[in-house]
């Protein structure tokens, strides 16, 4: 697989997201059937795994499939969210001690001396993103980590961490079906040499065409509370499906590679990181890296999205009031 950049950190051009595998999409993956998926992508030729604190048993999981091969791999995680109690929501917490805290136990977790990118997982509004980069800043002078990143903050947020300590990488969803990064988000990234991991890049699943309104998730599923999936949003969306069904058809890929090209022909500094509990679904998405899609046929998808109407919003009131959040100013 071809490499890019995010920052200084040079990578395969598509990680993994291996959220999926204990957190958010139904059952946890057994652990034997976990390792096998993420030591298949780094045979696939991944080399950015992407992990965080807050998802169940994930980081022991990544942690153990990579440790054979731990200094071909980048991995990513995340701090600054917590869940004080099982069943209890998750709360923002960035202070410095709790960076410090987050990151030891992570580097047990991973079986690791060091983190390659490690972002703060949401906006603290309560503590001065200076004080956090500054923190973080102090971790990498121990050695502890490389790389800096920050998971969908506001615009004024990024620019102050990066003046204190530049940053690698900016996580947040990016797809056919969300394209909001485009109008100020990227624009910025490309100013600033900042690099861009997509997550849900295949939509949670939506851009495979598998999904539609007859379709159950299971009660631990985040899929029911997300308003793009209610019965009605799904039966609205297919509009978007169809015209993905032709150009694959053309192309002879799947609905899943056709998107994941798009994505990848955005920009050059765009790393996405499809996750997948399924052999067979990896393969399938990882393939997508050899597709080229043709002028023509971007211009069917961009005619196509231009005129597409999506419904629903992508996450509920209470998740939604974490995503583009500035921090407080330390003056």
């Amino acid at each position: 697989m071809r490499t890019r950049k995010l920052g200084g950190l040079e990578v395969s051009a598509m990680g993994f997201g291996c959220m999926g595998l204990s957190h958010s999409f139904g059952p946890e993956t057994p652990k034997a059937e976990a390792i096998k998926v993420i030591r298949r992508a780094f045979e696939l030729g991944v080399t950015l795994f992407d992990t965080a604190v807050v998802y169940g048993n994930n980081e022991e999981l990544v942690g153990e499939a990579l440790e054979p091969f731990r200094n071909k791999v980048a991995i990513a995680t995340k701090f600054g969210l917590t869940i004080p109690k099982p069943g209890e929501p998750q709360l923002t917490d960035s202070r410095p001690e709790e960076i410090r805290k987050s990151v030891d136990g992570s580097l047990r977790r991973l079986r690791t001396d060091v983190i390659d990118l490690l972002y703060q997982h949401r906006v603290d509004p309560n503590v001065p993103i200076e004080d956090v980069a500054g923190t973080v800043k102090d971790l990498i002078a121990l050695g502890k980590v490389r790389h800096f990143g920050l998971s969908e903050p506001g615009l004024q947020t990024i620019r102050r961490a990066h003046a204190v300590l530049p940053l690698a990488a900016i996580e947040s969803e990016y797809s056919m079906w969300w394209r909001e990064p485009e109008e100020h988000l990227l624009p910025l990234l490309g100013e600033l040499g900042i690099g861009f991991v997509p997550f849900s890049p295949l939509g949670k699943g939506f851009l495979t065409g598998t999904i539609d309104e007859s379709t159950t998730f299971g009660a631990d599923d985040v899929r029911n509370i997300v308003p793009r999936f209610t019965v009605d949003a799904r039966k609205a969306n297919q509009g978007l499906i169809a015209v993905l069904k032709d150009i694959a058809g053309q192309k002879g890929a799947t609905l899943a590679q056709i998107a994941l090209s798009w994505l990848l022909a955005q920009k050059p500094g765009i790393v996405p990181i499809p996750g997948t509990t399924k052999l067979h679904r990896l393969e399938e998405n990882m393939g997508a890296e050899a597709i080229v899609l043709t002028a023509g046929e971007q211009a069917q998808i961009a005619a196509a999205l231009a005129t597409a109407t999506i419904a629903g919003h992508r996450y509920p009131p209470h998740l939604q009031a974490r995503v583009g959040r500035e921090a407080v100013s330390r003056q």
